[in-house]
């Protein structure tokens, strides 16, 4: 059976196998170049990727010089995962990024993956900027029949993740979503509110953690970078998710993002369905791209 992530990264893959001239044992350093330039790999990166190998490059040499690159572990996640969930309830996450990445939509995910395993969800429509999202989030929560705490369009986003984590708390919610409004990175007075709700809602869970996912667009490719770049000036992240990476031959990108920023990709997003989100496997990934490198596939 074709995973979930093969499937995803087939524009990537395809793209590929259409520079390539056929299955081979090994490539020449050349080719890979062009190959891993078309993925969306940075060049520098790229050059520090081929310099130590041979002029003809197995799988193995390929994959052993892949792989390490994408294995950079949250000491926060580590962390969450030592305590156990018991240990922390609500497991509050507050989830960024630009208009049109998927935010919301993740959210949505994130809550029925949350929910399929047993947990008890809540979600909260913190993007009061925008009265379209408040209504997403909110069709979202009946269709999956998970609670949205929502209050009026332009309400203060910090006082509802405020609101929203005690609500949570009294509920004996395991986990809870708090979606924000999309922002770019110089947009200095939306940055400041989003460094608010930050410590609004670190005040309100106290010595429990906030976890921050960063949602970045797979289409945009090294453009995601610049984007997230800045962002993690201003927010310590303790992960990133990756949407829409079906529709872009631009899946390497990911080894870009994950050298630059050095926070780990959690998960990434495989289709529109709630249930087409899925953890991010390094081996598989890496795994895929070198089927379509040296199997033609």
């Amino acid at each position: 059976m074709i995973s979930a992530l093969a499937k995803t990264l087939h524009k990537t893959t395809q793209h590929v196998t259409s520079i390539l001239s056929s299955k081979k044992d090994k490539c020449a350093k050349e080719e890979l170049e062009e190959i891993l330039i078309e993925c969306d790999i940075e060049y520098e990166l790229i050059e520090s990727i081929l310099e130590p190998l041979p002029k003809y490059i197995s799988r193995d040499m390929l994959k052993g010089a892949l792989l390490p690159l994408l294995q950079i572990k949250s000491q926060h996640i580590e962390s969450t995962s030592a305590q156990g969930a018991d240990s922390i309830k609500p497991l509050v996450t507050l989830i960024v990024g630009v208009n049109g990445a998927g935010k919301t939509t993740t959210i949505a995910k994130l809550a029925y993956l949350a929910s399929s395993q047993g947990k008890k969800v809540m979600m909260a429509a913190g993007d009061t900027f925008r009265a379209a999202a408040i209504e997403q989030i909110k069709l979202w929560g009946e269709r999956l029949h998970i609670p949205v705490i929502a209050t009026q369009h332009m309400h203060d986003p910090s006082a509802l993740a405020f609101d929203s984590i005690n609500a949570a708390r009294a509920r004996g919610i395991d986990e809870l979503y708090i979606d924000t409004a999309g922002r770019l990175h110089n947009q200095t007075n939306l940055n400041n509110e989003l460094l608010k709700i930050v410590r609004v809602s670190q005040k309100a869970l106290g010595e429990l953690p906030l976890r921050k996912f960063l949602i970045l667009d797979g289409t945009q490719g090294s453009s995601a970078i610049n984007q997230a770049s800045a962002f993690s000036q201003h927010i310590d992240f303790n992960g990133i998710i990756i949407t829409k990476l079906d529709g872009t031959s631009k899946g390497g990108a990911i080894f870009s993002i994950v050298q630059r920023l050095h926070i780990p990709i959690c998960y990434i997003g495989v289709g529109e369905r709630a249930q087409d989100l899925v953890p991010f496997n390094a081996q598989e990934y890496v795994e895929v791209l070198l089927d379509s490198i040296f199997e033609g596939q």
